[in-house]
């Protein structure tokens, strides 16, 4: 077993801690900087799917280079208004840019109050498959929500307790993956038959109508409240969760979280579709990181060596492939904008304020970050990421994804089987160390398979 320091996948409490309090209200942008801002940073990310991704819109994102207007649309307002949010002018509506990392962290850390995570926006999107989702509750019942998604999912361990089974499980998919070449499609389809298993415990034919009536409601929940529930589709789609969990297949996250009590708040069933939907960002980014190691030798040779010799139908810790895991969404955020709401006023601005956080510009943002284009994995294991309040992969603060630690747990061993004992060659040269596109279509990765 590895026991080195895991890479920290959160800012720190102390960098959130030192994130100033607002103290400036709001500056006001004028109505061509707003147009700017929605036609460079909103639209191309809503086109791309917020909730799934529509695959020849990234694939046209990445050959338009889509995602470095916006960045430099972004640091071009920050150079203009300074580092306090900018109120876009949007009738009827208060909506402020955040520009600062300290901003970022001062929102995370206020989260759910006076900051809360359920925004209009986010309820109309996630509501089209999880009514109840702890990122769309407040006060009581997310509590309560919250409770259960820690209890079953176990942030801050390494490596869950059911995990035993898991490691055999990816490890029998992997297998299947290692042939002469390697494409989305077929990456795809076997994380899927992993995560099913995973999470629900089987991969039945109502396992997959499960999992697939989930793909066709996220589409939906791309057009938010601009679109009407399926709610046919929908009440299928939750009685076949609630079906799947009260089978309590051993050992997985469903038996877990079949056995949570349920106050008639808590509703433990109605937590699974987010996990469901967050492994499917997960794969993405398995994909992205397999792209990144093909083509930096450096960094290849790391992930090579730290699986070599160990039994990987067992659980391992992997410190230097999930450091990769959190390097890839880094460089490609799955989450592309965070959202929060004010319960009160503030000294930025007033009540139902919503603030809109754009990973990808503190993400790869050259002016507050040296590596910005970069694939520096040693960036999660030396500090400098936990310092940084504004590099959020998984979030932070009281509002932190409380999957974060399983996601790289599935994520590292999935790689790890990988890599172990074959190289991968990217048949496209698409991907420049030192100057990395912000914008990578996972679909479009195609490798060659070769024994090492």
């Amino acid at each position: 077993m590895v026991t080195r320091q895991g890479p920290q996948a959160i800012p720190s409490e102390q960098a959130l801690a030192e994130s100033a309090e607002p103290r400036e209200p709001a500056a006001r942008a004028s109505v061509a900087d707003t147009a700017r801002v929605v036609t460079r940073v909103l639209l191309p990310t809503l086109a791309t799917g917020v909730i799934k991704r529509r695959p020849w819109v990234l694939a046209l994102a990445q050959k338009l280079r889509a995602g470095r207007p916006a960045v430099d649309e972004l640091r071009r307002l920050r150079r203009r208004y300074g580092m306090r949010p900018l109120r876009l002018r949007v009738p009827g509506r208060a909506i402020d840019l955040v520009l600062s990392p300290e901003e970022v962290g001062a929102l995370l850390a206020g989260t759910p109050w006076p900051f809360s995570a359920d925004t209009r926006e986010k309820a109309a999107a996630l509501g089209h498959f999880q009514p109840h989702g702890v990122l769309i509750s407040e006060g009581h019942a997310r509590e309560v929500r919250r409770k259960v998604n820690e209890a079953v999912l176990e942030p801050g361990r390494e490596v869950h307790e059911l995990a035993g089974p898991w490691a055999r499980v990816l490890h029998d998919q992997a297998d299947v993956l290692l042939r002469r070449t390697l494409d989305w499609d077929s990456f795809n389809e076997h994380w899927w038959i992993a995560v099913r298993q995973i999470v629900l415990g089987g991969d039945t034919a109502e396992d997959r109508e499960l999992t697939d009536l989930l793909a066709q409601l996220r589409l939906d929940a791309n057009w938010a409240y601009a679109r009407p529930k399926h709610r046919k589709t929908r009440q299928r789609f939750l009685d076949l969760v609630r079906r799947q969990v009260a089978l309590a297949r051993p050992g997985s996250l469903a038996a877990a979280l079949a056995a949570q009590p349920d106050n008639g708040v808590t509703d433990p069933a109605g937590q699974l579709p987010h996990w469901l939907f967050a492994f499917d960002a997960a794969g993405m980014a398995v994909f992205r990181t397999l792209a990144l190691l093909a083509t930096h030798p450096d960094s290849r040779a790391e992930a090579h060596a730290e699986p070599a010799g160990l039994d990987l139908t067992q659980p391992h810790q992997l410190p230097l492939l999930r450091a990769a895991v959190l390097e890839s969404v880094r460089l490609w955020p799955t989450t592309p904008a965070l959202l929060r709401e004010s319960r009160t006023a503030t000294a930025w601005g007033p009540e139902k304020t919503t603030f809109f956080i754009y990973t990808p510009f503190f993400h790869r943002d050259p002016d507050q970050l040296p590596c910005a284009n970069t694939f520096d994995p040693a960036l999660w294991l030396d500090g400098r990421a936990a310092a940084n309040p504004a590099l959020v992969p998984f979030s932070g603060g009281p509002g932190a994804c409380p999957g974060r630690d399983l996601v790289l747990f599935t994520a590292s061993t999935m790689l790890a089987n990988l890599l172990q004992h074959h190289d991968f060659r990217l048949r496209d040269t698409i991907l420049t160390p030192g100057d990395l596109p912000l914008t990578l279509d996972n679909f479009g990765l195609r490798f060659e398979v070769t024994v090492r």
